[in-house]
Protein backbone atom coordinates (compact mmCIF):
# COMPACT_ATOMS: atom_id res chain seq x y z
CA UNK A 1 0.00 0.00 0.00
CA UNK A 2 1.09 3.67 -0.63
CA UNK A 3 1.85 6.16 1.98
CA UNK A 4 -1.65 6.62 4.05
CA UNK A 5 -1.21 10.16 4.83
CA UNK A 6 -0.15 10.88 1.14
CA UNK A 7 -3.57 8.79 -0.02
CA UNK A 8 -5.69 10.81 2.53
CA UNK A 9 -4.03 14.48 2.04
CA UNK A 10 -3.08 14.84 5.72
CA UNK A 11 0.13 15.77 7.36
CA UNK A 12 1.86 12.78 8.31
CA UNK A 13 1.92 12.90 12.28
CA UNK A 14 1.17 10.59 15.35
CA UNK A 15 -0.99 13.24 17.23
CA UNK A 16 -3.78 12.78 14.08
CA UNK A 17 -7.12 15.05 14.68
CA UNK A 18 -9.18 11.94 14.29
CA UNK A 19 -12.51 14.63 13.64
CA UNK A 20 -10.88 15.85 10.88
CA UNK A 21 -9.40 12.62 9.48
CA UNK A 22 -12.68 11.46 9.55
CA UNK A 23 -14.17 14.28 7.46
CA UNK A 24 -11.30 14.19 5.19
CA UNK A 25 -12.11 10.42 4.20
CA UNK A 26 -16.02 11.74 3.66
CA UNK A 27 -15.18 14.26 1.92
CA UNK A 28 -12.17 12.11 -0.50
CA UNK A 29 -15.05 8.89 -0.47
CA UNK A 30 -17.83 11.34 -1.79
CA UNK A 31 -15.73 12.69 -4.55
CA UNK A 32 -14.96 8.81 -5.27
CA UNK A 33 -18.19 7.66 -5.08
CA UNK A 34 -19.00 4.89 -7.83
CA UNK A 35 -22.44 6.77 -9.00
CA UNK A 36 -20.18 9.97 -10.02
CA UNK A 37 -18.40 7.97 -12.45
CA UNK A 38 -21.57 5.86 -13.87
CA UNK A 39 -21.36 7.74 -17.19
CA UNK A 40 -16.97 7.54 -17.45
CA UNK A 41 -15.22 4.73 -19.04
CA UNK A 42 -14.72 2.13 -17.43
CA UNK A 43 -11.36 2.45 -16.96
CA UNK A 44 -12.09 5.57 -15.23
CA UNK A 45 -14.45 3.77 -13.26
CA UNK A 46 -12.11 1.01 -12.14
CA UNK A 47 -9.51 4.09 -11.18
CA UNK A 48 -11.96 5.50 -9.17
CA UNK A 49 -13.15 2.56 -6.89
CA UNK A 50 -9.54 1.44 -6.76
CA UNK A 51 -8.75 4.95 -5.20
CA UNK A 52 -11.93 4.54 -2.69
CA UNK A 53 -10.49 1.08 -1.86
CA UNK A 54 -7.09 2.72 -1.22
CA UNK A 55 -8.59 5.46 1.00
CA UNK A 56 -10.54 2.95 2.91
CA UNK A 57 -7.31 0.92 3.52
CA UNK A 58 -5.78 4.17 4.83
CA UNK A 59 -8.01 5.17 7.22
CA UNK A 60 -8.15 2.20 8.90
CA UNK A 61 -4.47 2.56 9.27
CA UNK A 62 -4.69 6.22 10.69
CA UNK A 63 -7.31 5.68 13.12
CA UNK A 64 -5.19 2.62 14.71
CA UNK A 65 -2.42 4.23 16.58
CA UNK A 66 -0.21 1.14 16.14
CA UNK A 67 -0.48 0.84 12.39
CA UNK A 68 -0.10 4.69 12.12
CA UNK A 69 3.25 4.73 14.36
CA UNK A 70 4.64 2.17 11.42
CA UNK A 71 3.44 4.53 8.88
CA UNK A 72 5.51 7.13 10.43
CA UNK A 73 8.10 5.22 11.27
CA UNK A 74 8.19 3.84 7.51
CA UNK A 75 8.45 7.27 6.17
CA UNK A 76 11.04 7.56 8.13
CA UNK A 77 13.05 4.47 6.34
CA UNK A 78 12.86 2.38 9.37
CA UNK A 79 11.70 -1.34 9.49
CA UNK A 80 8.43 -1.61 11.11
CA UNK A 81 6.03 -4.08 12.41
CA UNK A 82 6.48 -6.77 15.04
CA UNK A 83 10.01 -8.02 13.16
CA UNK A 84 11.38 -4.84 13.15
CA UNK A 85 10.79 -3.73 17.28
CA UNK A 86 13.13 -4.43 19.56
CA UNK A 87 12.72 -7.20 21.59
CA UNK A 88 10.86 -6.97 24.96
CA UNK A 89 12.70 -6.63 27.83
CA UNK A 90 12.74 -9.39 30.58
CA UNK A 91 11.05 -6.73 32.85
CA UNK A 92 7.93 -6.45 30.47
CA UNK A 93 7.54 -10.16 29.55
CA UNK A 94 7.63 -10.71 33.40
CA UNK A 95 4.96 -8.05 34.33
CA UNK A 96 2.82 -9.29 31.73
CA UNK A 97 3.43 -12.54 32.22
CA UNK A 98 2.67 -11.80 36.35
CA UNK A 99 -0.72 -10.02 34.77
CA UNK A 100 -1.43 -12.78 32.61
CA UNK A 101 -1.44 -15.40 35.47
CA UNK A 102 -3.55 -13.00 37.74
CA UNK A 103 -6.32 -12.33 35.42
CA UNK A 104 -6.35 -16.19 34.61
CA UNK A 105 -6.97 -16.60 38.54
CA UNK A 106 -9.95 -13.86 38.04
CA UNK A 107 -11.45 -15.50 35.30
CA UNK A 108 -11.08 -19.04 37.03
CA UNK A 109 -13.39 -17.56 40.05
CA UNK A 110 -15.30 -15.70 37.69
CA UNK A 111 -13.86 -12.05 39.76
CA UNK A 112 -15.92 -9.76 37.03
CA UNK A 113 -14.61 -7.15 39.74
CA UNK A 114 -11.10 -8.05 39.46
CA UNK A 115 -11.27 -8.56 35.69
CA UNK A 116 -12.58 -5.15 35.40
CA UNK A 117 -9.90 -4.04 38.31
CA UNK A 118 -6.76 -5.16 35.38
CA UNK A 119 -8.68 -4.28 32.10
CA UNK A 120 -9.21 -0.41 33.71
CA UNK A 121 -5.38 -0.97 34.74
CA UNK A 122 -3.80 -1.44 31.40
CA UNK A 123 -6.14 0.87 29.70
CA UNK A 124 -4.36 3.18 31.51
CA UNK A 125 -1.13 1.88 31.09
CA UNK A 126 -2.43 2.39 27.58
CA UNK A 127 -2.73 5.94 27.26
CA UNK A 128 0.39 7.04 29.16
CA UNK A 129 2.15 4.23 26.59
CA UNK A 130 0.20 6.28 23.77
CA UNK A 131 1.24 9.69 25.11
CA UNK A 132 5.03 8.37 25.50
CA UNK A 133 4.45 7.42 21.93
CA UNK A 134 3.70 11.03 20.86
CA UNK A 135 5.43 12.57 23.32
CA UNK A 136 8.78 10.70 21.11
CA UNK A 137 7.70 11.35 17.81
CA UNK A 138 7.33 15.14 18.58
CA UNK A 139 10.63 15.36 19.95
CA UNK A 140 12.23 13.08 17.07
CA UNK A 141 11.00 15.63 14.59
CA UNK A 142 12.21 14.16 11.09
CA UNK A 143 15.11 12.67 12.75
CA UNK A 144 14.92 8.77 11.53
CA UNK A 145 17.87 8.08 14.49
CA UNK A 146 15.48 9.42 17.22
CA UNK A 147 12.48 7.50 15.81
CA UNK A 148 13.97 4.41 16.56
CA UNK A 149 13.21 5.05 20.48
CA UNK A 150 9.58 4.26 19.86
CA UNK A 151 9.88 0.59 18.34
CA UNK A 152 10.29 -0.45 22.48
CA UNK A 153 7.07 1.21 23.17
CA UNK A 154 5.30 0.08 20.20
CA UNK A 155 6.09 -3.65 21.17
CA UNK A 156 4.70 -2.72 24.40
CA UNK A 157 1.57 -1.32 23.33
CA UNK A 158 1.51 -4.80 21.62
CA UNK A 159 1.44 -6.59 24.72
CA UNK A 160 -1.62 -4.20 25.91
CA UNK A 161 -3.11 -4.63 23.56
CA UNK A 162 -3.30 -8.33 23.59
CA UNK A 163 -3.63 -8.28 27.73
CA UNK A 164 -6.82 -5.96 26.99
CA UNK A 165 -8.08 -8.25 24.32
CA UNK A 166 -7.83 -11.34 26.88
CA UNK A 167 -10.14 -9.04 29.23
CA UNK A 168 -12.54 -8.28 26.65
CA UNK A 169 -12.84 -12.11 25.62
CA UNK A 170 -12.86 -12.88 29.22
CA UNK A 171 -15.63 -10.14 30.04
CA UNK A 172 -17.68 -11.85 27.00
CA UNK A 173 -17.64 -15.41 28.19
CA UNK A 174 -19.04 -14.27 31.34
CA UNK A 175 -21.67 -12.10 29.89
CA UNK A 176 -22.58 -15.08 28.33
CA UNK A 177 -22.93 -17.48 31.41
CA UNK A 178 -25.52 -15.02 32.71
Amino acid sequence: MTDPFDILGVEPRFDLDLRALEQRHRDLSRALHPDRYAGAPAAERRLALGRAIEANDALRVLRDPIRRAEALLQRAGIARGEEGEQKASPALLMEMMESREELSEASKRRDRARIARLGDGMRAREQTTLAAIQASFAAAGDDPERMKGVLAMLSELRYIRRFLDEVSAIEEELADQT
